[in-house]
């Protein structure tokens, strides 16, 4: 059983009680008031409820630190050198929206340009994905390490499809030739609308690949680190520890990432 630290319980907390009100919202998901961001892109209360909770209860426990939030932007600390917490409040919105049992809470921490901290709180399967950095990654303070396959064929990936709104036709057609590499050569490959809970899902062995272009940094920050302390390897789409900047995340276990890489390259090249 893992000893959380003061920071993981920080964090824990801070995820639990956004939770407590979120869960409350979802089945009355066709009642909340929602209003448009942009195409197929939402917000609603519950976004909005938990994320006032989450600000205040991280300020609260660490004042003076920087956010960086799905809604709000940029929050500055006392100063540009303190941490920085990279907040997801709901991700998996249109889930939700819709009823779907998907999303999960993602907070991660950033301090001098490395991630140090993060957790993933899935409130439906009530499991809390964490990691430090150099301390491992955990589900539930039990260790998780990524699978050990090693052949494309038996492997199932997951990704992300570009939507109405978010997305160009370049990437539409770049998305359709890398899934048209991967399909025909692996097991399955899963889409199920948080990237947060995919990364998490690659951890813990569920998946043994992710892969998506064009996310934020709230979408990845938690999940990157959490993989890299399962064991897996994370990089942007050609193998550069970038994924923050672009946005653009390849993530696998150690037998897995080079071959997906290639695999998505031609892809793209196609």
């Amino acid at each position: 059983m893992a000893l959380r630290s003061a920071l993981i319980n920080v964090i824990f907390k801070a995820a639990s009680k956004a939770a407590r009100r979120m869960m409350r919202d979802f089945g009355e998901a066709e009642n909340l008031q929602v209003s448009r961001k942009g195409a197929a892109d939402f917000v609603s209360q519950a976004d909005l409820s938990a994320e006032r909770t989450l600000r205040d209860e991280l300020e609260y426990a660490r004042p003076g630190w920087n956010m960086i939030l799905e809604e709000s932007g940029h929050i500055k600390g006392e100063s540009s050198d303190a941490p920085t917490w990279i907040i997801d409040p709901l991700d998996g919105t249109t889930n939700f929206l819709h009823g779907i049992p998907h999303f999960a809470i993602s907070i991660a921490v950033l301090d001098n340009k490395k991630l140090t901290a993060a957790g993933i709180l899935d409130p439906i399967r009530d499991e809390f994905f964490f990691a430090e950095l150099g301390k491992g990654a955990y589900l539930n303070d039990r260790r998780i390490r990524v699978s050990s396959r090693k052949q494309v064929e038996s492997a199932l990936f997951a990704t992300g499809i570009p939507f109405l709104g978010r997305t160009t036709s370049e990437q539409e057609r770049i998305f359709v030739n890398q899934l048209n590499h991967v399909m025909p050569k692996c097991s399955g490959i899963r889409r199920f609308g948080a990237a947060a809970l995919d990364l998490a899902w690659v951890a813990a062995g569920r998946y043994d690949g992710f892969w998506e272009h064009g996310l934020q940094q709230w979408d990845i920050a938690a999940g990157a680190l959490i993989v890299r302390e399962a064991g897996g390897f994370v990089s942007d789409f050609s193998s550069r520890d970038t994924v923050l900047q672009t946005g653009n995340i390849v993530a696998a276990n150690g037998g897995l990432h080079v071959p997906l890489l290639k695999m998505l390259r031609e892809g793209e090249k196609a």
